[in-house]
């Protein structure tokens, strides 16, 4: 881990490369935690306050008591103190707390973790490729953005292979779900469609900003099950994500797309100014 990781456990600042979380905590031994990341933009966190209630969705859902928000709040506040961090990630996890070595849980607190660091920023657009593997849309956890990615790992190994920036899963029904850690989108006539979160997909936050913005901006966008294949013959495609915000596609698998994507340039328009106008929308 990179010494320019700041990193907040349980009330304190510790060390990034010390021991700092229980061998025993359930995130560690079954992947049982919620988080979720945000974008750090000149020191400050970008759409907070929909991040936390996503992460209250993603806790109730998994069976976690109700969280401390304040708390977390705390260790936000904790981690960006200091030099500014220009451009980077904040994360932030709330775990089951040191448990049984199995699935129950035990009876005791819950650890609560937040991380800042800076990053690149994205690139101008990137390619996207299809792997083999499926989302569940009936999932006992769809829809809720846990500590138990290790599906996603694979999926982005397999891409970064490929000299792609994301992985596209289907679900089981052979539909457009998402990326490992982005929604795409296609434009098809001028219309933009996106899979419905039926179709087994987290919801994302810059997903439904851009949603909100860009209808009320008078662009035409869908909800909608979509064939995988659509991503071979629709006009445009992009994807979003928290530090992605809107990202041109210019490839898919061998498919290259044109170079002109005027509807994802008056997205990225839209969004950019909208966000920075308001860093807690």
């Amino acid at each position: 881990m990179s010494s320019t990781t700041r990193v907040w456990v349980n009330g304190n600042l510790v060390d990034p490369d010390g021991p700092s979380v229980s061998a025993l905590d359930h995130a560690v031994t079954v992947g049982d935690g919620v988080f979720e990341t945000a974008k750090i933009v000149h020191g400050r966190p970008f759409a907070l306050t929909r991040h936390h209630r996503r992460l209250e969705r993603s806790a109730a859902g998994l069976g976690l008591p109700p969280l401390d928000l304040p708390l977390l709040d705390k260790g936000v506040a904790a981690v960006l103190d200091g030099p500014a961090i220009d451009f980077g990630r904040l994360r932030y996890s709330v775990t089951g707390g040191p448990g049984p070595l199995g699935s129950d849980r035990g009876d005791t607190a819950m650890t609560y973790i937040v991380l800042a660091a800076p990053q690149a920023l994205p690139p101008q657009s990137g390619k996207l490729t299809v792997v083999p593997w499926t989302r569940n849309e009936r999932s006992a956890v769809v829809g809720l953005k846990t500590t138990s990615y290790a599906e996603n790992v694979v999926a982005l190994a397999r891409a970064k292979q490929e000299g792609a920036v994301e992985a596209v899963f289907a679900n089981t029904r052979g539909e457009l779900c998402e990326c490992t850690g982005s929604n795409v989108f296609v434009v098809v006539d001028g219309t933009v469609l996106t899979p419905p979160t039926d179709c087994g997909l987290l919801p994302g936050i810059t997903r439904q900003l851009t949603i909100e913005w860009g209808r009320a901006a008078g662009i035409e966008i869908r909800e909608e099950a979509l064939p995988l294949d659509i991503l071979h013959t629709a006009d445009e495609v992009f994807i979003t994500s928290t530090t992605k915000d809107v990202l041109p596609i210019h490839a898919v698998d061998e498919r290259i797309l044109p170079v002109e994507h005027p509807v994802t340039d008056e997205l990225q328009r839209v969004f950019r100014s909208n966000s920075e106008r308001d860093s807690d929308p």
